[in-house]
Parts: C-alpha cells; sequence; structure tokens
C-alpha cells in the first residue's frame, strides 16, 4: 500500500477579544442604558459569557449586576416574550 501525502492543514489566526470597556473609558456600564446591555445577552435572554463577549473580569462582573440590577427593575425581561400567534 503506497504512502498517502498528509494535506497540510491551514494556520489560520485567532483574534485575541479585547474588552470594549477597557478600551474605551467614556463607555459606561449603567443598569439604565438596556440598549448596551442588550449587545450582551442572547436572543433567549441569557447573558453572553466572558469568553464570547471578550469582556475582561471586571467588567463582566459590573455587566453581569446591571443587567440583573435591570431585570429586577423591569427594564428588561428574564425570558424573551412569546411570538405573537
Amino acid at each position: 500500500m503506497p504512502a498517502v501525502p498528509r494535506r497540510k492543514r491551514k494556520q489560520f489566526f485567532v483574534r485575541r477579544k479585547v474588552c470594549r470597556f477597557c478600551v474605551d473609558a467614556k463607555l459606561l456600564i449603567d443598569y439604565k442604558d438596556v440598549t448596551t446591555l442588550r449587545q450582551f445577552i442572547t436572543e433567549r435572554g441569557k447573558i453572553i459569557p466572558r469568553r464570547i463577549s471578550g469582556n475582561c473580569a471586571r467588567h463582566q462582573r459590573s455587566l453581569t449586576r446591571a443587567i440583573k440590577q435591570a431585570r429586577l427593575l423591569a427594564l428588561m425581561p428574564y425570558v424573551p416574550s412569546p411570538p405573537p400567534a
């Protein structure tokens, strides 16, 4: 049986995600700013984890607190609204 040369896999560069709040000091995490908080929530209403969003640990903690506070004050839903029938 002749030896078949293996294909070389292409190396791809994984870009390091940077914390959006560390880069831009003007961006503040506030529970009243629902438009900013919505970017860190899935369609199902779950908080996006740090490894996916690219936030640092400090800002992810404050972001989580702000989302939970906004949910408690009914500024954001806990679960998504069902589609209209």
